[in-house]
């Protein structure tokens, strides 16, 4: 097991809780409707790579850089995925009207999804 991945799996799925019940509990009395969804669609990618990095935990033994790799991906995918999209459906509450500059780091962070995965697949091949 990678203690590094599982601290940061344990962090991200502890916040991915605390934001998840403060969307569903305090944010749907102010934000509109497309708005909740981009707020739950942070929230469910924020949980499956969340997930994903505690499955990265199983493999001990690849022995090769991969698996690293793809949890660094997957934590970066949070953070700007997720995290992008958190901020841009506060947008309208905060005022924040330059928050646009938000919309082109969420695909950078799907970018980094799709590289987590991909890692994960080459680790997989590379295994003997």
């Amino acid at each position: 097991m990678n203690k590094r991945i599982i601290i940061t799996a344990s962090v991200f799925g502890a916040l991915a809780v605390i934001l998840g019940a403060f969307g569903a509990h305090s944010l749907k009395k102010i934000l509109s409707a497309d708005q909740m969804e981009i707020w739950h669609t942070a929230v469910q990618y924020h949980f499956y790579h969340t997930f994903a990095l505690l499955f990265l935990t199983t493999f001990a033994r690849f022995k090769n850089n991969m698996i690293n790799f793809s949890s660094y991906c997957f934590s970066l995918g949070i953070v700007f995925f997720s995290g992008s999209l958190y901020l841009l459906s506060l947008k309208d509450v905060f005022h924040w009207e330059s928050a646009n500059v938000l919309g082109p780091i969420t695909p950078i962070g799907g970018l980094f999804f799709i590289l987590g995965w991909l890692s994960l697949l080459l680790a997989a091949i590379r295994d003997k």
